[in-house]
């Protein structure tokens, strides 16, 4: 072979290993490159999913939020005659800079904005609210004999909410099968179960009633009366003078009932109120939340 065949032979061997490693090499970028937008499309994917996730449950936690600060300026400040927190203050959000400005290059950017806004608005309601309750607190203190005369917990034991059955609201008569207004609350419990009062006060009535049985009435003063039905026995006399927790009858099924239960009920100012907003003195936070889910069943009432 000669030296110039020699040379040409080298050369094509050079270029064809070069072309080799070059196809090699963009064929790795551009399946490397696939491979990692595909990786990078599946991550987009799952985050949008995990934001949508979380708009829901902020949503969620806003009812939630909302109820509480009703349930805060209906009901807890109106029995303290304090003024309700303004819905300017509590609505508010923040001015000021765009805070979201560099959000708005972000892929699917609204909903991200918009989970955020969510979160921030969240978090300023907690706040104003911690602060509310701290007010509300304060005005309990300046109000001690009110708040001892106030309906404050359940009428029997009921740490586990076990016991609790029928609610206040449209529920199905037990007897007759038609809708009617079930203006207190039944918690289920063994014949001669204790019955206490769940405020402070006097003793106005111990008495059979019709459709009710044996009930034992409470006049709380500052309004509030409560009223403890289908007894078995009483434990207390009309006149006498009865603290929170005290004994005054004990459970039993009399009048229209179908079954061992108490049903109590709280009068405000002549008026028959749910029940459950007066338990804050007997329960935390996550079993109130709870007991307020059990009385809100639709289902059969017991009396």
């Amino acid at each position: 072979m000669s030296e110039n065949k020699h040379k040409l032979t080298v050369r094509r061997v050079l270029w064809t290993v070069m072309l080799m490693a070059l196809a090699a090499a963009v064929t790795y970028l551009l399946f490397g490159t696939s491979r990692k937008i595909r990786h990078l499309q599946q991550e987009n994917s799952a985050l949008l999913t995990q934001y949508t996730i979380l708009s829901r449950r902020l949503d969620e936690a806003m009812d939630v939020m909302s109820d509480i600060q009703q349930r805060d300026d209906n009901l807890y400040r109106v029995l303290l005659m304090a003024d309700p927190v303004s819905d300017k203050i509590r609505s508010a959000g923040y001015g000021g800079t765009n805070r979201y400005e560099a959000l708005e290059s972000l892929d699917d950017a609204g909903l991200v904005v918009n989970v955020t806004q969510k979160m921030d608005m969240l978090t300023k309601q907690l706040y104003l609210q911690s602060e509310s309750f701290n007010q509300v607190v304060g005005f309990f203190k300046n109000h001690e004999d009110m708040l001892n005369h106030l309906p404050a917990i359940q009428p029997i034991s009921n740490n586990d909410l076990k016991h609790t059955a029928s609610g206040y609201g449209s529920r199905i008569d037990p007897v007759y099968g038609t809708v009617r207004f079930h203006f207190g609350m039944d918690f289920t419990c063994d014949i001669g179960t204790p019955v206490f009062a769940t405020a402070d006060g006097t003793v106005v009535s111990t008495d059979w009633e019709q459709g009710y049985g044996m009930t034992v009435e409470i006049d709380h003063g500052y309004g509030y009366r409560t009223r403890y039905c289908h007894l078995s026995s009483y434990r207390s006399r009309v006149g006498q003078k009865v603290k929170r927790g005290e004994l005054i009858a004990l459970s039993g099924s009399t009048g229209k009932s179908t079954g061992p239960h108490v049903h109590y009920e709280v009068v405000q100012r002549g008026q028959k109120v749910n029940p459950v907003n007066f338990y804050f003195m007997d329960l935390d936070a996550e079993h109130y939340e709870q007991i307020v889910r059990l009385a809100e069943n639709h289902g059969r009432m017991l009396d």
